[in-house]
């Protein structure tokens, strides 16, 4: 399987730069990595997209995460391997991702219990983080970009 257009040359390599620049302030924050991690795997999930599912589980795995939760984020409500803070990111995670499945978007509920294990600093990552990941999953998708082949780290000095 080829990718439809390559996200590295063209105008789509410029845009990629600037995302994943954008994408590199999640990183900085105090929120940990691993539930960062956790968090882009299961919007890449839910969008299907293949090569982030690929790139952020590998990425986990190298980090340290475990096989049982890796396996068990799709799964993440009835799993008891997560923390109470790593299930309020997941869900917002969810519903960050599916702003279309709800007239109201994030509800008020789901920020709420966010909020209680978050600060604001740390909010402002997730919600970055989900805003990014959501994109880079579209790039992915909408071009076909194929999955497996990914190393980790393979795009730590930049590309």
């Amino acid at each position: 399987m080829d990718a439809r257009l390559n996200l590295f040359e063209n105008t789509l390599g410029k845009f990629m730069k600037r995302l994943v620049s954008a994408g590199l302030v999640a990183g900085a924050s105090s929120v940990p990595a691993s539930t960062l991690l956790l968090m882009e795997i299961r919007a890449s999930q839910i969008n299907g997209c293949g090569f982030c599912t690929d790139m952020h589980t590998k990425d986990a795995t190298a980090a340290g995460e475990t096989p049982v939760r890796l396996n068990l984020v799709a799964a993440w409500r009835e799993a008891t391997v997560f923390t109470d803070a790593e299930r309020a990111a997941l869900e917002l995670a969810e519903e960050g991702t599916r702003i279309a499945d709800s007239a109201g978007g994030v509800s008020d509920e789901v920020w709420a219990n966010a909020a209680k294990h978050y600060d604001e600093d740390q909010l402002g990552a997730l919600v970055s983080l989900i805003a990014a990941i959501n994109a880079f999953n579209r790039l992915n998708v909408i071009v076909r970009q194929p999955a497996g082949s990914y190393q980790p780290g393979q795009f730590a000095a930049g590309y």
